[in-house]
């Protein structure tokens, strides 16, 4: 039987790591990945594969979904279906601030959506007016990647995937206790310019500054965003696919 892998982040798991040296065909997002790999392995560059569905949103039928305005930069929040407190947090601190600037579609995590909304609700009515909260999005997230003209998140296998779908530039805050995985997939959207990098712990000095060096200058986030494009791979679950069939058919 053919063995053949797939390896969604940059830099193996260590799983996938001692799979890949027995593996017939091994896929992967992005050429980079070679750099982790045998030198002998029989790698394909297939990208992350992602659901139809998460384009099935216009730029204004996803404001609308959320009740934004298209008169107003949109700032996209997340940490994943967990969250992510220290990002939570340090969206919190500077929200009245940043809304002055920008509305905020804020994904909090299940567990810490009453904690967020309830410290929300004791802000200012305008803040409020500018925030929109959820504890997960699920069926939506293509919506919110659309509406976003600016993403903040952590820096998981997806973000290599489905960022680049929408075009959209990042700043990605790797979560620092899981090995270097996330680290080493900000750092290659970092290299092609679709992104920028901010440690988890320099969030609370450093979110707001980095969040306005974005929303004031639309240019800097064109030309990320077009960087952000150029990674896009739309076809990879049929390239993922092909592999599959190929090894059933032992053509590899």
């Amino acid at each position: 039987r053919k063995k053949v892998i797939f390896i969604p982040d940059i830099e193996p798991a260590l799983t996938l790591s001692a799979l890949a040296k027995v593996a017939d065909k091994i896929t992967v997002v992005a050429d980079e990945s070679r750099a982790y790999l045998p030198k002998k392995a029989n790698v394909v560059v297939t990208g992350y594969p992602t659901r139809a569905e998460l384009m099935a949103y216009s730029k204004e039928a996803a404001l609308k979904t959320f009740g934004l305005s298209a008169e107003v930069p949109t700032v996209f929040v997340f940490g994943g279906s967990k969250g992510a407190r220290t990002i939570n947090d340090a969206l919190m601190n500077i929200l009245p601030e940043l809304t002055s600037h920008c509305q905020v579609l804020h994904v909090t995590g299940e567990k810490n959506y009453d904690e967020v909304t309830g410290r929300v609700s004791l802000m200012n009515e305008s803040v409020r007016e500018r925030y929109h909260g959820y504890p997960y999005l699920h069926e939506k997230m293509g919506a919110a990647f659309r509406a976003a003209d600016l993403i903040v998140s952590r820096a998981g296998a997806s973000t290599i995937g489905e960022f680049p779908l929408f075009g959209v530039p990042a700043i990605l805050v790797p979560y620092p206790y899981a090995w270097r995985y996330q680290r080493v997939n900000a750092e290659y959207l970092v290299r092609e310019k679709a992104a920028v990098l901010l440690k988890d712990e320099d969030m609370q000095a450093m979110l707001y500054s980095t969040i306005i060096e974005f929303i004031n200058n639309p240019e800097k986030r064109s030309e990320m965003g077009r960087a952000m494009a150029s990674l896009a791979k739309p076809n990879a679950a049929e390239a993922i696919a092909d592999v599959l069939i190929d090894a059933a058919s032992h053509r590899i």
